[in-house]
């Protein structure tokens, strides 16, 4: 259970930093200011809820997961349900402090950081760019995480590789979309925001869906065909990784 509320509480802190900085502070920030709030609210997610979930908090980097056997059906089912909940609860109170400003905040016409296309696309990029766009980046996003979690990868640095990626994201993408390459964060604004918002959310779930897929095959490719740790038996290895350390480290103190 522990695993399922850690992705449901990272899910929040990512959705509320990252839409939060763009509904609450957007007009201060900039574009590089949002793009670096994203980043850095996943960054500290990985440190934080990482031993516990894995920190994925977000359905396609599950799916990803799921698609590497690193995760099992029933967890990326359930991890996929906390994360959805996660991101309606951080936009309702994104939502909450907005109507607290002068003059109040309305969803249906701000728009709440929602993702979208065509007239809703912050570019007017057409529904074909802007579903490229969400493959493409969500595949960059995926096949980053699934690289610096690899066993291969150096211990420890999987955060700042993944926090630094979805800053790039965001800079390329929210021109485009606003970015999503996350289902559940699209899901929670445009609940809200509905219309417009409602109407345009099945690209922003199967477009980064379908990157994800696309990334992990990829991956699976690239990889080869060496053994790939289930998420029990890295759990375990990690156990003894710090073991191992601590008594390295209590060595060196004597």
């Amino acid at each position: 259970m522990n695993k399922y509320i850690a992705e449901l509480v990272g899910t929040f802190v990512l959705v509320f930093g990252g839409v939060g900085s763009a509904v609450l502070a957007g007009g201060k920030i900039g574009y590089l200011g949002v793009s670096f709030a994203f980043g850095l609210s996943l960054l500290a997610m990985v440190y934080t809820i990482g031993p516990i979930s894995g920190c994925h908090i977000n359905p396609a980097v599950t799916l990803g997961v799921l698609m590497a056997k690193k995760i099992s059906s029933k967890d990326a089912a359930i991890y996929i349900v906390a994360q959805i909940v996660g991101a309606i609860l951080a936009s309702c109170v994104i939502l909450l402090i907005a109507k607290g400003a002068p003059g109040g905040y309305d969803p249906g016409v701000m728009g709440l950081g929602a993702n979208g296309f065509g007239i809703h696309s912050p570019g007017g990029y057409s529904i074909g760019a802007c579903f490229l766009a969400e493959v493409t980046l969500t595949a960059f996003l995926v096949l980053t995480v699934l690289g610096s979690t690899d066993l291969k990868a150096p211990v420890g640095f999987a955060g700042v590789a993944i926090g630094l990626v979805l800053t790039l994201i965001h800079l390329v993408g929210i021109p485009i979309t606003n970015t999503s390459v996350n289902p559940a964060r699209s899901i929670g604004p445009a609940l809200f925001v509905q219309g417009w918002a409602m109407g345009q959310l099945w690209l922003f779930i199967v477009a980064p869906m379908f990157g994800a897929a696309v990334a992990a095959l990829f991956y699976s490719v690239i990889r080869g065909r060496d053994v790939l740790l289930t998420t029990k038996e890295g759990e375990q290895a990690l156990v003894t990784e710090q073991a191992v350390r601590e008594v390295t480290s209590e060595a060196g103190a004597a």
